[in-house]
């Protein structure tokens, strides 16, 4: 390792590092051991590193210490995980692939320059609903029938219609009788005075009543996280009078645990959200001092290294402050028109170096429709932008040279932190399992999100991505769940007046950085 390797593995961790301490581990024989060593031991107290705080009599005492990688497939259950993994995901990663003049990705040595965008899916041009009866029917049509379909493939499911017919004698709950399975969407939730779970579901030939009993304990405590509109297998016994079905098993079209081959990729994307510009809460300065990091300005060397791999930008959303989005909002703005305020947007945007592709999709304060799926920023919008910027929908599907991506701004997780118990602002990763869970983005219809009814829903999970990219709560996360890397990217809006309100505490100016290759993830600040 070199002064820069191991600044570059320091600073990520969040550290800084005297150059004593720097020059004593470059010289030593076994310099990525005793890093990871020092990590491993350091006082959680100590924010410069000195050679003080390097134990070589303790280390030298050890055995070679094998490096470890934090990869997809050891799924680390929580944020801290992730984030504790950095300076393993730069060991990884520094053995990979390094760019050189012969590269087609490069130009010099560091700078890429051929950095395609691919649109998978996205809203925008084929929006069709006007608001009909048939519209609503053919909408959760084709959302039943693609999640039905995943679904299916894991159990062998009745037509509802068929247990009220009068066949289900052939299969009432009697030990003879064995299970039955079906499919449905839930239309209803309620509690028996008893306190068991009773969930009314439908398919396109009818509905029915289940019944979760509370003395099962982990069934139940599965039930407590489905919601409305969800589209479920349930597993059971029917009762003797063949009007309710006892729930054994309760099967959901979650992500499948096989791992993904990704085809392989270099260099790193930079994501972000709920930029807020226009807001009197915008943070200015560590904005300005995020655009000087693209542009390698900054003499720490580690981040100009950083810089150097960016080959992508992604906006989930938010990138304005907005006009009229709630009341008294005109009190809590510096720049008062929409449009001046997405030409200041496109002033910011013009001085993030032309050969990083830059991807925007909207979110509830941009000037785009509120009913969801969004299409892109309209046309008068994006002609103020450079050329490296595409704009896509939300959500939208893109492919980063190998890489998907799902971005979707992240309202529907008001809905979840409303109803999934354990799902809160401060930990957003946890809504995002419950979607990859339901394979739905915004399973909840009627609630705080205003959903259009597309012939097609956009928000169901049909292929698996790599990266799900969320934002609108203002929290940073990081957590992998079944192969899929989940990020909320945060914010660079201080705390508003109805966050004092409601005790959310944003984490603004925090911004993940992903290695396309390895798909690790550091966390780069710039409040400080």
């Amino acid at each position: 390792m070199n002064e820069i390797d191991v600044l570059t593995v320091f600073i990520e961790e969040g550290y800084q590092i005297s150059p004593k301490a720097v020059d004593l581990i470059c010289t030593h024989c076994s310099p990525k051991e005793l890093v990871a060593y020092i990590l491993d031991n350091i006082d959680l107290s100590v924010l410069v590193i000195d050679v003080d705080h390097i134990d070589l009599e303790g280390f030298s005492g050890l055995l070679p210490m094998e490096e470890k990688s934090f990869s997809p497939s050891s799924e680390p259950s929580s944020q801290d995980e992730e984030l504790n993994n950095n300076y393993n995901n730069y060991n990884n990663s520094s053995s990979s692939y390094q760019p050189s003049a012969s590269s087609p990705k490069a130009v010099g040595s560091v700078c890429y320059s051929n950095n395609p965008v691919s649109i998978l899916s996205d809203i925008t041009d084929n929006s069709t609903c006007v608001g009909e009866y048939m519209e609503f029917v053919q909408f959760f049509r084709n959302r039943y029938s693609r999640i039905s379909d995943i679904i299916r493939g894991r159990i062998n499911a009745r037509p509802i219609e068929s247990l009220k017919t009068g066949k289900r004698t052939n299969f009432r709950g009697s030990k003879e009788a064995g299970e039955i399975s079906v499919i449905g969407m839930i239309s209803e939730i309620k509690s028996t005075s008893n306190g068991h779970k009773i969930l009314e579901v439908e398919d396109p030939t009818g509905s029915f009543s289940v019944l979760i009993r509370m003395a099962d304990k982990e069934l139940y405590e599965q039930a407590s996280h489905l919601v409305l509109d969800e589209v479920v297998g349930f597993t059971g016994k029917l009762t003797n009078d063949g009007k309710l079905m006892i729930v054994q098993k309760i099967i959901l079209p979650d992500l499948p645990n096989t791992t993904i081959k990704r085809s392989g990729t270099v260099g790193k994307a930079v994501l972000t959200s709920d930029i807020h510009i226009g807001s009197t809460t915008f943070l200015e300065e560590p904005w300005e001092r995020f655009l000087d990091f693209l542009n390698g300005d900054t003499d720490n060397e580690a981040l100009a290294a950083i810089a150097k791999e960016v080959r992508y930008l992604l906006v989930a959303g938010d990138l304005v402050d907005g006009v009229g989005i709630y009341p008294g909002q005109e009190h809590e703005l510096s720049i008062l028109d929409v449009y001046d305020q997405y030409k200041k947007a496109a002033e910011y945007f013009s001085r993030v170096p032309s050969h990083i592709q830059i991807i925007i999709s909207p979110g509830n304060h941009d000037a785009v429709r509120q009913a969801e799926p969004q299409p892109k920023l309209p046309e008068i919008i994006r002609a103020d932008f450079p050329d490296n910027v595409t704009f896509v929908g939300n959500p939208s599907i893109v492919d980063l040279d190998g890489v998907k991506v799902l971005l979707y701004h992240g309202r529907s997780i008001d809905d979840l932190v409303a109803s999934v118990p354990g799902v809160s602002y401060s930990d957003p990763t946890k809504a995002m399992v419950e979607m990859m869970k339901f394979r739905h983005l915004s399973p909840i219809y009627g609630s705080r999100v205003s959903i259009a009814p597309e012939k097609k829903d956009y928000f169901v999970i049909g292929n698996v991505p790599d990266i799900l990219h969320c934002g609108h709560v203002h929290t940073v996360g990081v957590e992998w769940y079944k192969n899929v890397l989940l990020i909320n990217s945060g914010t660079w809006q201080d705390q508003t007046e109805f966050q004092k309100r409601v005790n959310v505490v944003p984490t603004p100016a925090q911004v993940p950085v992903v290695d396309l290759a390895t798909l690790k993830t550091t966390i780069l600040k710039f409040d400080e």
